[in-house]
């Protein structure tokens, strides 16, 4: 039988590295799959369920146009995640939301947006 292609690592290309790792792990709960080594590490979640983040640095920050890649973070606690994750150094991101919208823009140190979207609570 082949296994189905799946998402292995998302790659986030960062300046400020250290910033970015601190706020990777506390924000995902991930822990390194190998010590850091040459400005690149994977993350891993500890339950095995999730794809592995990796932090690639880079010598210079990002110009021009904004990455066409970011995360929906899933959560049923949108509110005290957004504020658990600006409190880590998030920002929130100035985005022109709908009435409808069930998500919240953040940046991450880097200056990466993400999203936090509200999730209903299954049960």
């Amino acid at each position: 039988m082949v296994e189905r292609l799946k998402i292995g690592s998302i790659v986030i290309r960062c300046f400020e590295f250290d910033r970015m790792l601190a706020f990777w792990e506390e924000a995902l709960h991930y822990v390194h799959r190998k010590p850091v080594e040459g400005g690149w590490v994977i993350l891993r979640d500890p339950r095995g369920t999730g794809p592995n983040v990796s932090l690639d640095q880079t010598s210079g920050r990002r110009t021009g146009k904004r990455s066409r890649l970011h995360f929906d973070l899933y959560t049923t606690d949108q509110e005290g995640e957004v504020e658990r994750l600006v409190r880590m150094g998030a920002a929130r991101y100035p985005w022109r939301y709908r009435p409808d919208d069930d998500f919240v823009v953040l940046e991450d140190p880097d200056g990466n947006l993400f999203c936090v979207v509200q999730v209903p609570i299954e049960g």
